[in-house]
């Protein structure tokens, strides 16, 4: 059987970041492991943030170079575009008319994040799915009414979402009547391997730690979005444990002076998120372990989210503590995983760890390899879309 042609919207390009950029290398390397003619495409009217001016710009110079030396150290040195929606001249990899023709001709038009709002071009590609990474949010905004979701939503044919958890008894996101595909974050183990050293000193995560302005009103419910929320219900955490615990977080100096105080080690993520293939997984793997938390809306709502860098800590054979939103009911915990709801379970997981620390470094391995291995989450997300 010859292999699909398909093509991944995605915005690595506006936004160069680690976090982002390994999002969709990862599902990259997922599509092309079934042997796929895959196409990595940016195609949309946002300017890209440039991070040496470190603001949006009208010069795509860097977001371009960005784009090109991440797929050409993937194998697509000669499958990808950027375009710059509605502008004139502003096309690189491939022509216009050769970018439309592209989607004409795509067995299928993956658009990972959705942060791609699909244009008349996009839409003579054959079968559209939309892969959402960050659950709730749009279905709390389409529940009450949201014009943008609803189109969005309804210009694709499909939706998988990380929302592993939907449709449980103690899920409660309101699904709005929609069919939802499940799926979940690859990783290529080869680009992330082991790294076991039982030298390394803190549990760390990377993420911002206030996002304002981005929270939802549902049935007279708040429902957060920026995560200090949640980090201040932990916020002790170091003050009742010997182990040493290290954010790299974007964060003002009121919020730095107050985690400070509460015994958290703080440092910048902005250049090491920029050196994509060097400094970024180099983080991971002189990590200890991941402590983390997740937004509310995944955690009141239980949504079963679970995030990229969870996995990419996985894989590196680095043990996760993360805040439950779900997960637990998919996902195997209590050796290289912990699901937690209370600062006690935290504390119980930190100190299982250390107590058999290459025990739970192997199990975080193993589960990265057994259900987030990226040629299985991509054959699995193609079959259940009918490709194969």
């Amino acid at each position: 059987m010859a292999g699909l042609r398909l093509v991944v919207l995605g915005m690595m390009g506006r936004s160069p970041f680690g976090g982002q950029t390994w999002l969709y290398l990862n599902w990259l390397r997922a599509l092309m492991a079934g042997g796929h003619e895959v196409w990595y495409v940016e195609d949309d009217p946002s300017w890209p943030y440039d991070p040496v001016a470190e603001t949006p710009v009208d010069d795509c110079k860097y977001a371009v170079q960005h784009v090109r030396s991440c797929c050409e150290r993937i194998g697509l040195a000669d499958r990808w575009a950027f375009r710059m929606a509605l502008v004139p001249g502003k096309c690189w990899g491939l022509g216009d008319a050769q970018l439309n023709d592209l989607y004409r001709s795509c067995d299928a038009l993956l658009n990972i994040v959705g942060a791609t709002d699909l244009r008349e071009e996009h839409m003579a590609a054959p079968l559209r799915i939309y892969v959402q990474t960050d659950p709730v949010t749009a279905e709390l905004r389409l529940a009450n009414g949201d014009k943008h979701t609803a189109e969005a939503f309804a210009a694709h044919h499909m939706i998988f979402t990380y929302g592993e958890n939907y449709g449980a008894k103690d899920c409660g996101v309101p699904l709005n009547g929609l069919t939802y595909k499940f799926t979940r974050q690859p990783v290529d183990l080869e680009l992330w391997p082991m790294a076991y050293d039982p030298s390394c000193r803190y549990f760390t995560t990377i993420g911002n730690y206030r996002q304002d302005h981005a929270d939802v009103e549902y049935k007279g419910q708040i429902y957060r979005w920026s995560k200090h929320w949640e980090w201040e219900k932990f916020i002790t955490l170091p003050q009742r444990t010997k182990q040493e615990f290290e954010l790299a977080t974007n964060i003002n100096d009121e919020d730095r002076a107050f985690v400070e105080k509460h015994g958290w080690r703080i440092v910048s993520p902005y250049k090491m998120s920029l050196d994509v293939f060097g400094a970024y997984p180099e983080y991971f793997r002189r990590s200890r372990a991941q402590f983390t938390v997740a937004k509310d809306q995944n955690v009141r709502l239980r949504s079963g989210w679970f995030s990229e860098r969870d996995v990419c800590y996985l894989a590196s054979g680095k043990p996760v503590v993360s805040q439950d939103t779900g997960f637990t009911n998919i996902l195997p915990t209590g050796r290289g995983l912990f699901g937690f709801t209370t600062i006690e379970q935290a504390l119980a997981a930190v100190e299982a760890i250390n107590a058999d620390y290459e025990g739970h470094c192997k199990a975080a391995r193993q589960i990265a390899q057994e259900y987030f291995a990226a040629p299985r989450v991509g054959a699995r997300l193609l079959k259940e879309a009918g490709l194969i």
